[in-house]
């Protein structure tokens, strides 16, 4: 069966958040401490101060695909205090997180204490911020939860057919898509024909995404004509697998681009360039699988 579980968990749990101003003692870390609601004033909850444009954000420490963000009010008074709130997700700072990408707006009160979902639809991003623009108030939150999608592909290993010198298979799951220098960070087969790289989840996976880093420095066009496979079959080294999508154009030098797979079933993630004499390059291969939201 799939393993879907894990991505059950709040990943705002293993981040680390900040705010604009904080008023007294209600930091931003309150608002990711797992609890929802505790009795007394505000327990729990982060509050800023009484500011133009008040924000929270939440560094998540990894880039993950977000479906949905959860957002508990305060019980004990003041609920009005998060209607208008952006949720924004994205991997810019800039504006301290504020111009990413919005997911969506409180656009009617919150009652007080209650806890409400926003669907994100797999929005991309390291950061999640919350932000009042255009408004003097106390931004006031009891619990910032967050569900997304994991790289899976960091917890795999990584096989490929030959290697180039020091460009070893693992260097495509280190997490790093750029760095600079020749090829840093990333994989490299030799001169061969129909090269592969394959990697294993160690366990079986709904996989609904793959997103694939070129190489920056030089032959971009190496990536072109590259299969994605998946499935739980080693025969012909993984190749046989089921196909996910092909890199039909050339892909930028540096460019990361994502492949829908809609959910296929596998252990096993080839990248595969058939019928091809050349080096296999890759400089990140991430997966991420489907859980239930």
């Amino acid at each position: 069966m799939p393993h879907i579980g894990q991505h059950n968990m709040n990943l705002a749990l293993k981040g680390t958040a900040v705010q604009s101003t904080t008023y007294y003692s209600w930091g931003a870390a309150n608002a990711i401490d797992g609890i929802r609601y505790a009795p007394g004033t505000a327990s729990f909850c982060s509050i800023t101060l009484n500011q133009l444009n008040p924000w929270w954000r939440l560094d998540l420490l990894d880039y993950y695909y977000i479906y949905k963000v959860t957002i508990t009010n305060r019980a004990d008074c003041c609920p009005e205090r998060i209607t208008g709130v952006e949720i924004r997700i994205g991997n810019s700072l800039e504006n301290n997180g504020n111009n990413n990408p919005r997911c969506a707006v409180v656009t009617s009160p919150l009652p007080a204490g209650s806890t409400v979902s926003f669907s994100c639809g797999g929005m991309e991003g390291r950061y999640v911020n919350m932000y009042l623009p255009d408004i003097q108030m106390y931004l006031t939150l009891c619990e910032v939860e967050v569900y997304g999608a994991e790289n899976l592909a960091l917890k795999g290993t990584a096989v490929q057919s030959t290697t180039y010198y020091s460009w070893g298979a693992a260097n495509a799951i280190d997490g790093i898509r750029y760095a600079p220098g020749t090829a840093s960070f990333c994989s490299i087969t030799l001169n061969q024909l129909n090269p592969w790289w394959r990697l294993d989840l160690l366990d079986y996976y709904c996989i609904y995404k793959v997103t694939i880093t070129n190489r920056a420095d030089c032959c971009p066009e190496r990536m072109t004509g590259v299969e994605i496979r998946i499935g739980n079959s080693l025969e012909n080294n993984g190749n046989n697998n089921p196909r996910c999508a092909v890199v039909t154009s050339p892909l930028p030098a540096g460019g990361t681009v994502s492949f829908s797979c809609g959910r296929m079933e596998g252990r096993y993630v080839n990248m595969y360039l058939p019928n091809i004499q050349t080096h296999l390059t890759l400089c990140e291969v991430e997966v991420y699988g489907a859980g239930n939201f």
